[in-house]
């Protein structure tokens, strides 16, 4: 529990109310989002999945599926990395610096490391609603083949948090205009949304390269949500690309909790 002014504010509803601010915000400009959100992962999968995928033939390589299927729930993960990570930088860096809303918020009994939390599950409601949303569209368009896609949901925000608190506690750090994130969304997010196993198979990289796939959030969750979407992942698999994503997760938790405390209280 916080405590501040005689008050004692509990941290499930402390979280409630930070994500009612981004909501009473997000619902009167929800529009300026959905091209990123559902619109790009949606052309993805009509470009790629029945443009270049009617010239992919089905092989053991893909699992032996049309490459439509085969791409749909590794584009809901990597959509949802995507968002995650839009979505634990800029954002972060305005309510510090320009806006300057976290330190109205932590004027009140809500302590630092709520506010953080309550960025969390903004950003895991952010994920869940467009994810939601492709899968709809994906359905209509046939690129899905049973309901196990709803498991890959569950997977695709698991691995968009786990990168989105590391990114996120990185961000409370920054006092500059944000001339650093431009270095992350292109030598971080784009490579891993490529060469991470969302188009082929990580096996298909050079040897000396595919350390750096496995380490990424975006393979454990790709392998996880086609799994989910399949059935076809051994339970020790995805029990181990699960602990990996929760690790990731709780360590950037952890820091998330140290670098707003430290910016808010400064």
């Amino acid at each position: 529990m916080a405590r501040a002014r005689g008050r004692v504010v509990n941290p499930a509803h402390a979280a409630y109310i930070v994500v009612e601010g981004m909501w009473t915000w997000y619902r009167r400009n929800w529009r300026a989002t959905v091209v990123s959100s559902v619109g790009q992962p949606v052309l993805f999968l009509l470009a790629l999945g029945y443009g270049l995928g009617s010239q992919v033939r089905s092989s053991p390589a893909i699992g032996g599926l049309e490459y439509v299927v085969y791409l749909a729930p590794a584009l809901l993960a990597a959509s949802s990395v995507q968002i995650a990570a839009f979505e634990s930088t800029y954002p972060i860096l305005s309510a510090f610096k320009w806006q300057q809303t976290y330190l109205g918020i932590a004027a009140s009994p809500i302590t630092p490391g709520q506010i953080f939390a309550g960025h969390m599950v903004w950003v895991g409601l952010r994920l869940a609603s467009s994810g939601a949303a492709y899968l709809v569209v994906a359905a209509a368009l046939g690129a899905v083949t049973g309901f196990g896609v709803l498991g890959s949901l569950a997977v695709a925000i698991l691995a968009g948090l786990s990168f989105a608190a590391p990114i996120a506690a990185y961000s409370a750090t920054l006092r500059t205009e944000g001339q650093q994130f431009n270095a992350l969304f292109r030598f971080v997010v784009m490579p891993m949304t490529l060469f991470a196993g969302t188009f082929f198979p990580v096996e298909h990289l050079p040897v000396w390269l595919r350390p750096l796939a496995w380490v990424t959030p975006l393979w454990h969750g790709t392998e996880l949500s086609r799994g989910a979407a399949f059935g076809d992942l051994p339970p020790l698999a995805a029990a181990g690309h699960v602990a990996y994503l929760l690790v990731l997760l709780a360590i950037g938790w952890w820091f998330g909790v140290r670098t707003f405390t430290r910016r808010l209280a400064a």
